[in-house]
């Protein structure tokens, strides 16, 4: 079996599930060369992910969550860094600026609003009978909504995710520097934003992160720019795969579909647990190793870089029985899909919302889901999900 855990080319059609199933039967946490870099520990297992992302005392955020060392152009960012590369107790000050943000009762508030959207996106589309999945529907959710949250124009939203396309997509499947350039234009819009709500402050997010305090002190302007870029990043990421990956599986198994549609309101919430295990929209994330110690019979040195790869932990064996079935009646389906300790996804309660209100709405006014072409795929090692889904529906 070819191991190859760099290569968007692995990743060219949803996660590379064959080679999961080798490492975590052979070589659950295993060596993997990097060219160009020190190489990492993959860990493939439930278990070992589970205990990895939970002991930051061990196994640390910093300097970066992504495989390849961070690179030269980052040093624009000076000392400053984003909040998911921070180890508490410095990571739970800053997330507790926004954490009121996203707590379960806050983004139950946002429900009816949040279901006023899906309605709205679906009718801009539902008359034409054909759509562009992604982009017309998926992608439009989390735009919208992290728009809101910000106090921005929702047609504004529907740009910046675009941006985090780039962001997310291999360098070698893109033009150079053109991630680089997305994080430039992501800050120059940010700057914008800054200085209108220092203007003029409002009743959202961005206001209140410009008025908040950290250790006594208020965030200087790259700190909000970094923050500014991971909410309309992290914002999109799981709600736009997570939608678009999941009715392709829902179509790909149309006697889940149909039990799913015979009860939508009572079978909604398991479902979507199910369709988070099963897509897993962040392949992974990485920590490195703060002192030397044992995983999964292997020596990890201080220092070693190692990479917790969530849709492998989703499908193992050992935790999930009949793990590569999409089986939406699943439960308890303790899944990985948003982490788990302190890191665990912040915006999780907000991202389950979004989900059920777009899938509400999708599988109640649209019906008879055909591909049009097949799904492109985004070329990433580290977020899965259709790309583009061209896809003809009738309506119900």
């Amino acid at each position: 079996m070819k191991i190859d855990l760099l290569s968007p080319q692995s990743f060219a059609a949803g996660q590379p599930h064959d080679q999961f199933h080798w490492l975590r039967e052979n070589a659950p946490v295993r060596w993997h060369d990097e060219p160009g870099g020190k190489g990492f520990w993959s860990v493939t297992r439930y278990e070992d992910v589970w205990a990895v992302d939970r002991d930051f005392q061990a196994f640390s955020s910093e300097p970066t969550i992504m495989i390849a060392d961070p690179a030269e152009e980052s040093a624009a960012f000076g000392p400053y860094k984003m909040m998911l590369m921070m180890d508490p107790p410095e990571h739970t000050g800053f997330r507790k600026l926004i954490r009121s943000e996203f707590t379960l009762p806050e983004a139950k508030m946002r429900g009816e609003r949040i279901q006023a959207l899906a309605r709205q996106i679906v009718d801009a589309v539902i008359d034409k009978g054909e759509c562009d999945f992604v982009e017309q529907v998926a992608g439009e959710m989390p735009s919208f909504v992290i728009a809101e949250l910000m106090g921005l124009p929702l047609e504004d939203g529907r740009e910046l995710y675009k941006l985090t396309e780039v962001i997310h997509t291999a360098p070698e499947a893109q033009a150079p520097g053109a991630g680089a350039q997305a994080v430039f234009k992501m800050f120059e819009y940010g700057s914008k934003v800054m200085a209108e709500k220092r203007a003029r402050p409002g009743d959202d997010l961005a206001s209140r992160l410009l008025a908040a305090e950290v250790d006594g002190r208020r965030l200087e302007d790259m700190e909000f720019l970094l923050f500014f870029l991971l909410l309309v990043d992290a914002g999109g990421d799981t709600t736009r795969n997570l939608l678009a990956a999941g009715l392709l599986a829902l179509m790909e198994n149309p006697d889940q579909l149909a039990w799913l549609k015979a009860d939508l309101d009572n079978r909604l919430a398991p479902a979507q647990e199910e369709l988070l295990r099963y897509c897993s929209p962040v392949i992974y994330m990485r920590r490195t190793a703060k002192r030397d110690i044992e995983l999964g019979g292997q020596q990890i040195r201080e220092g070693d870089k190692v990479v917790m790869y969530f849709g492998s932990a989703n499908r193992d064996p050992a935790r999930f029985e009949r793990p590569d079935e999409l089986i939406l009646s699943r439960t308890p389906n303790e899944h990985l899909a948003f982490g788990a300790g302190a890191h665990a996804c912040l915006g999780q309660h907000i991202a389950r919302i979004e989900i059920d209100a777009m899938l509400r709405e999708v599988l109640t006014r649209m019906t008879d889901f055909q591909l049009a072409a097949p799904p492109e795929w985004l070329a990433s090692n580290f977020i899965s999900g259709p790309k583009a889904m061209p896809l003809r529906f009738r309506k119900a």
